[in-house]
């Protein structure tokens, strides 16, 4: 499932592979400022509906966890009554004691199960996404840091011999 960053990182590929080529050049190629800055620009937006995501999940663990914990709470209060039921005979309060036991043990180690499996879960969905936005905000500051290499000192100064530079991003990966 791609995230919307990755999806504005293969549109920005995308741009500076389908460019066209510079005129006498076949390293080097035009793209549209404009469109390749909003790009930028709306990969860095992404990252806060990302980081929405994640805590989404931690929700969804925390939700989770509470919800084993209530099962096994209710588990354990149905042994406790079944046990005090059978208190007429001994041999049976003795059995309905053992078999409190068993379903308490039971329902302690499936709570455990299911957190550490939550944990587990969690633990992978939030280093992927880490691992997947320091990915993005990495190549992110790598083309600002070409685009700007390519534009020279005078980049954003609006003058007539800035505005005919061309971004070459073939010859960056070189």
């Amino acid at each position: 499932m791609a995230t919307a960053v990755d999806e504005l990182l293969d549109m920005l590929f995308d741009m500076i592979d389908e460019a066209k080529n510079a005129p006498l050049s076949s390293e080097k190629c035009i793209i549209e400022r404009d469109k390749a800055l909003d790009l930028i620009e709306d990969i860095k937006a992404q990252f806060p509906v990302e980081l929405a995501e994640a805590k989404k999940v931690l929700n969804a663990r925390n939700e989770y966890v509470t919800a084993a914990k209530r099962e096994a709470e209710e588990i354990r209060k149905r042994a406790e009554a079944e046990a005090e039921h059978r208190v007429e005979e001994a041999q049976v309060t003795i059995q309905a004691r053992q078999k409190a036991g068993e379903i308490l043990t039971q329902a302690e180690e499936k709570a455990k199960q299911v957190r550490r499996a939550a944990n587990e879960y969690c633990e992978d969905v939030l280093r992927r996404t880490e691992e997947a936005l320091a990915d993005a905000h990495s190549e992110m500051r790598q083309v600002h840091t070409r685009f700007r290499a390519a534009m020279g000192p005078a980049g954003g100064s609006g003058s007539a011999s800035a505005g005919s530079r061309i971004y070459d991003a073939e010859a960056e990966e070189n």
